[in-house]
Formats: structure tokens, C-alpha cells, sequence
């Protein structure tokens, strides 16, 4: 299994947090965890991150 990969994100003018997986929206982030992913995002991996908010993120179950 490889690193995860397909997600973005986007800052809305409202605080708010889009992340999308593939182009469709896999999460929104408000208020504190808008503000604390915003910070991680840039001293992090952005994929890693962006994969374990949004519960898309190896589970120890697949196969490779």
C-alpha cells in the first residue's frame, strides 16, 4: 500500500476547511480543527494529514 494521494484542500472565507479526495468533498473542517489543520498543513506531510481527518488512511487491513 502507498502513500495517500488524490486530496486537496481549500480555505473558504468563512473559516472554514474544504478537503477534497479525487475532486468530491470528503470533509469540512469549522472552527479549531479549521484553525489547527491550517497550521499542520505546512510543517506536515499534507497528504498524511489531509487522509487521517478524513478517516481515509490504512487501516492494517489491506493487502498489498
Amino acid at each position: 500500500m502507498g502513500a495517500p494521494d488524490g486530496f486537496t484542500y481549500a480555505a473558504r472565507k468563512s473559516g472554514e476547511v474544504e478537503i477534497r479526495h479525487h475532486g468530491r468533498i470528503a470533509t469540512v473542517l469549522r472552527g479549531r480543527k479549521a484553525t489547527k489543520f491550517l497550521t499542520e498543513v505546512e510543517s506536515r506531510d499534507a497528504q498524511q494529514l489531509m487522509a487521517r481527518l478524513t478517516g481515509n488512511y490504512k487501516r492494517g487491513n489491506e493487502r498489498s
